[in-house]
């Protein structure tokens, strides 16, 4: 006798209305809820980091613009949602997110950061960056502490052109060009 497994599967209306006991996070990839694993402490730190310096640079250029780490999702497809690790979205993104059930983007934000976790690479660098370029999202971050390197993804015609970049490379980013950031500080921000 054979056993078999029924995964249930979940609509985006479906997702927006889950709730369980925990405070677990949870993305949706084909309309199976996908649980996000907290991240290590050097996850954290570097988050962190980014966050402050991302924050810090809004406010020195007074651009109308906010930084969330982890607390905003994303719509990437009808049954696809992601919860970037940071996002940077527009003031008028964050006063429409004010009127919604859920804290979840349906229009792209300016930027999404992912620091890679080691047990699931390919989720950052295939699955998450088809579904973030087909949003339209004009830049993205994968950043690999593992491979000790940071990508930075520009949409070009509705594909991202990478640029890898490790040690002393500064960033080169199109969205914060005036950023003095290098891979080596972002990889060690103790």
């Amino acid at each position: 006798m054979m056993v078999q497994t029924v995964t249930k599967t979940y609509s985006f209306e479906d997702y927006l209305n889950y709730k369980d006991d925990t405070d677990l996070k949870y993305e949706l990839f084909n309309g199976e809820l996908i649980q996000i694993p907290l991240g290590s402490g050097l996850h954290a730190e570097i988050l962190r980091l980014i966050y402050d310096i991302l924050k810090a640079e809004i406010q020195r250029l007074q651009l109308d613009w906010v930084v969330r780490p982890g607390t905003v999702g994303v719509r990437t497809g009808i049954t696809k949602s992601r919860i970037p690790d940071l996002l940077i979205m527009t003031e008028t993104q964050r006063q429409l997110l004010r009127t919604l059930p859920s804290a979840i983007l349906e229009d792209p934000p300016l930027l999404v950061v992912e620091i890679v976790s080691p047990n699931n690479p390919d989720d950052d660098y295939r699955y998450k960056r088809s579904e973030y370029a087909a949003l339209g999202i004009p830049e993205y971050w994968i950043i690999d502490p593992q491979e000790l390197k940071i990508s930075i993804l520009t949409l070009v015609s509705g594909l991202y052109e990478v640029i890898e970049m490790s040690q002393k490379y500064p960033i080169n980013s199109i969205t914060f060009p005036e950023l003095k950031l290098t891979v080596e500080q972002i990889l060690n921000p103790f």
